[in-house]
């Protein structure tokens, strides 16, 4: 898998200052040499995104990477009378109406798309920063961190697993219901970025345990959209006071205006921030869902450089905005990044840790004398 110099060297100096030896080609190439995918041009190395342009010179990424995805293109294309393959009907659609038309109304059908170049002035790799809580009076190291990661798929739980290689408490939390999606997937991948983390199995319903799990971490990581949890009572404003408690949260677009309610995936998120390959007149896709991994370097990055101000924060990044800031540099020579990662063991089975995890939340919201 090969991305430019550029890209990887400024990725490099982020995982650099993490302090744990992680080598950036590692990360940003990991899943593909895993999984043994290649770049194929205008189709990501997954498969489930396409650049398609409208020959006007805009372009636009759609991805379909779950059913219901899927099963909304008769509604996007306005046309029931699809071959098993939908590409060539939607790339056509693209060319009828335009790359921006196409994604407003995929948008609306809550499908993930990005129209190239569209993140013009994003916060970037620097992440937007709003007061929480107290701060702690001392900054706290990475070995004393409890940290809850709701996040799923790969830039959450990245930046979980680049904090539990710090020396961090990580309890990775899903649902019976809803398991992260990955878990589906191929497991090589899964127990790479998911291993050295305690599973938690919680239940909406019943969310005693993971409200006293929140009131006792230190980091919360979160990438739904910004109202999922606050509907069940378990945003960051819903949670007691603790001084020094950090949370990152993750999204596709920003919290603001409808871009709060957009959807992303790596691919697409990249090509929203102008991260592509190739001429302007035949973009390609850089990398493997490059989004997702150097959103995961820097929100880790970001919650250890919350700890040394003594944390009480809320810190917001967007994975189009981090794209935008890397699609700034030159452009230059590609590297290739072959390496594949060892996986220093299987990820815990969901929910294997429920007993061990509520004794370590008791015990930290046990006052001390």
């Amino acid at each position: 898998m090969g991305f430019p110099a550029a890209v990887l060297a400024h990725a490099q100096s982020a995982a650099q200052c993490l302090g744990v030896g992680v080598d950036a080609g590692e990360l940003l190439g990991g899943r593909a040499a895993l999984l043994g995918l290649q770049s194929r041009g205008q189709v990501s190395a997954g498969g489930a995104t396409r650049l398609m342009g409208d020959g006007t010179g805009a372009w636009c990424a759609l991805t379909l990477s779950r059913p219901d995805d899927v099963a909304a293109v008769p509604a996007l294309v306005e046309s029931d009378d699809l071959a098993a393959d939908p590409w060539p009907v939607l790339a056509r659609r693209v060319g009828r109406v335009g790359a921006v038309s196409f994604a407003e109304r995929a948008r609306l059908l809550g499908l993930p798309v990005g129209v190239l170049g569209e993140t013009t002035d994003p916060p970037g790799a620097a992440p937007r920063i709003r007061r929480l809580g107290g701060r702690r009076p001392t900054p706290v190291s990475p070995q004393d961190l409890l940290v809850v990661d709701l996040s799923s798929m790969w830039a959450g739980p990245l930046c979980a697993r680049l904090l539990a290689r710090a020396g961090a408490t990580v309890v990775k939390v899903e649902t019976a219901a809803r398991p992260d999606g990955t878990r589906a997937g191929a497991p090589a991948f899964f127990d790479w970025v998911n291993s050295g983390k305690l599973s938690y199995r919680a239940d909406f319903r019943h969310p005693e345990g993971l409200r006293r799990l929140l009131a006792a971490a230190d980091a919360v990581i979160e990438s739904s959209r910004p109202a999922a949890l606050e509907r069940h009572g378990l945003g960051p404003s819903d949670q007691p006071d603790r001084d020094g408690r950090i949370w990152l949260r993750i999204t596709g677009h920003g919290t603001e205006g409808e871009h709060a309610d957009w959807v992303a995936f790596g691919d697409d998120a990249a090509v929203s921030g102008g991260l592509v390959a190739g001429a302007a007149d035949a973009p390609r896709f850089c990398g493997d869902a490059i989004a997702d991994p150097l959103t995961g370097i820097h929100a880790a990055l970001a919650i250890l450089q919350s700890c040394g101000r003594g944390g009480g924060e809320l810190i917001e990044l967007s994975m189009a905005g981090v794209s935008a800031t890397y699609a700034r540099l030159p452009v230059g020579d590609e590297i290739t990044c072959a390496a594949t990662p060892v996986v220093p063991q299987a990820a815990a089975a969901l929910g294997a840790d429920n007993a061990a995890v509520e004794r370590l939340a008791a015990q930290r919201l046990t006052p001390t004398c």
